[in-house]
């Protein structure tokens, strides 16, 4: 028996995404783009020995005004710095991957969803014994509050692994905003 990869299987979903919406628009191409939406994500947080950078664009081709289907980026950067006195280890991660979105809205305030991503996560600590690589896959089930282009809502991981995920816990609040 033949097994696949998460890693085989993103890329193939992302492919056949690509392909069926160019084949679909060859005759309508300024249709297509007049479909698409951007959004995504950008943050920063600074502390007195913490600093953390995201960024997360995201790009969905809303099929009808109840159905769209994107893809997405994601990096992140964080760096801890513990002052020299403290016990505390020290550490930079950088996380980098792509997701895939879709999107669904049944009712004019409410928007559920589905995200796969499949983030290369790299950590090194003071201690480079603890340093680690290695791939982890997330797929979020969620609903939210939609407003015009603006939801606000949770999501909950179903493939949560509390000692591999990026996030704190299976429950992740959200903001999506897509112009």
């Amino acid at each position: 028996m033949k097994t696949y990869s998460l890693k085989n299987i993103a890329i193939l979903s992302v492919f056949t995404l690509i392909s069926c919406l160019s084949f679909g628009q060859q005759k309508q191409e300024q249709k297509f783009w007049d479909n698409v939406r951007f959004g995504g994500n950008i943050g920063a947080n600074f502390g007195n020995s913490y600093t953390s950078i995201l960024i997360a664009p995201q790009a969905v081709y809303q099929f009808n005004s109840y159905v769209g289907l994107g893809a997405g980026l994601n990096y992140s950067y964080s760096e801890f710095n513990p002052s020299r006195n403290s016990r505390l280890q020290g550490s930079k991660s950088n996380i980098a991957g792509g997701s895939l979105i879709a999107i669904a809205q049944p009712l004019d305030f409410l928007q559920v969803s589905g995200d796969f991503e499949y983030l290369h996560v790299n950590r090194n600590f003071d201690n480079p014994a603890l340093d680690d690589t290695y791939w982890v896959p997330a797929l979020f089930l969620g609903a939210g509050y939609q407003q015009g282009n603006f939801v606000i809502g949770a999501r909950y991981d179903v493939l949560y692994n509390d000692r591999k995920s990026v996030y704190s816990n299976g429950i992740q609040p959200f903001v999506r905003v897509l112009f």
